[in-house]
């Protein structure tokens, strides 16, 4: 299970893919599967072996310019490739390593295991590799919804073997009773894909209470942006330079506030506690770990009917969709008229670490055993 070289197995905060190979490796473990983990050093998840060669996440280098952080990913897939020398007793590489790693499970020998990939990321991106991409026999990908597959290259899709939604283990423990309050809240990394500027202007308008919580680049609170204020590497962070120029105009503390990166039982009780999660999504979301997070905690989604929302959420029960951005202000205060029970009902039915798990394995076996 190749994790990737930017957080640990689970992250402390923010850190989707990492926080879904967390809640899929224990279940994976439960149903008999031997797992090997390539993270870094600090990843405290149970595995029955580990492959790293960063003690500690590099993500403070994901954003940087390429000739500086080039190594980096190359370094992790390189000790990927030295583990399973001489092995053979691996029957399957799990991937999760954008590009690079789809590079390396086709540059393999004919001889090592087959591979998958989860592509959890825009599938327009990188064009030039995913149009071309030929994987031979050895080689499938997985979306993270159908919506994402349907908009891949052509190529890639000739690898594909199906989607499997993301999952989150809040969906399989109690659920947090806590009343709700009269803040819509977004939750996630700062960006213009996930449009908080957007969120923000919607709340000025309209006035609702707005709490933005996730990081701005590598920079998880107030004090740590301030502090790079003056560092050229900031001022070059695409996310910094979206917070600084389109985002931070409407935060002013009151109406609409940013509190950085939420983590654990702060995290889960924002989230619980907010009216409605909103999503003013600006791109084609492929999997929407958030949304799944937010249906577990018996919050109502609201957002912009791309990308996988309107597989996630159906429309008057679990939250409202729209395609206008004007008309996604207004429906923040219909949001009272979805049942929070009902969110969390779909999501133990359909988003718990069990479940993936289970369809994980079944593509296992269909790549191993194919008809």
């Amino acid at each position: 299970m190749n994790a990737g070289p930017w957080l640990p197995v689970p992250p402390a905060g923010y850190g989707g893919i990492e926080n879904i190979v967390a809640a899929l490796v224990p279940e994976l473990r439960l149903l008999g599967v031997e797992v090997v983990l390539a993270s870094v050093g600090e990843s405290t998840i149970e595995t029955d072996e580990r492959v790293s060669i960063f003690e500690k996440g590099q993500f403070a280098a994901i954003q940087r310019p390429y000739n500086q952080a080039v190594g980096v990913v190359q370094a992790h897939q390189h000790a990927v490739v030295r583990a399973l020398r001489g092995r053979d007793d691996i029957d399957l590489i799990h991937d999760h390593v954008e590009a690079a790693g789809l590079v390396t499970l086709a540059a393999l020998s004919d001889d090592a295991p087959p591979g998958l990939q989860t592509l959890h990321w825009d599938l327009h991106k990188h064009p030039e590799l995913y149009s071309s991409f030929d994987g031979g026999d050895r080689v499938r990908v997985n979306g993270v919804s159908a919506a994402q597959l349907a908009r891949a290259p052509k190529a890639l899709r000739d690898h594909a073997i199906g989607h499997v939604h993301l999952a989150t283990p809040l969906a399989a423990e109690p659920p947090i009773e806590v009343s709700k309050e009269g803040y819509a809240l977004v939750l996630g990394r700062i960006n213009p894909g996930k449009g908080q500027d957007l969120a923000a202007r919607l709340a000025h308008q309209h006035g609702f209470d707005l709490v933005l919580a996730g990081p701005v680049g590598p920079y998880q609170s107030m004090e740590e942006l301030a502090a790079a204020e003056s560092d050229p590497a900031a001022a070059l962070n695409p996310d910094v330079r979206f917070w600084r120029d389109k985002v931070a105009p409407h935060v002013d503390g009151v109406r609409v506030r940013w509190i950085g990166t939420a983590t654990g039982r702060e995290r889960d009780l924002l989230v619980a506690r907010a009216r409605v999660a909103l999503f003013p999504l600006r791109w084609e979301e492929p999997g929407g770990t958030a949304v799944v997070e937010s249906l577990a905690l018996g919050t109502p989604v609201v957002g912009i009917a791309r990308g996988c929302l309107p597989e996630l959420i159906e429309d008057g029960r679990t939250g409202l969709l729209t395609s206008s951005e004007e008309e996604l202000g207004e429906l923040v205060g219909k949001a009272a008229t979805i049942d929070p029970r009902a969110c969390r009902a779909e999501a133990e039915l359909r988003f718990t670490p069990a479940v993936m798990a289970e369809a994980y394995l079944g593509l296992y076996e269909q790549i191993r055993n194919p008809a």
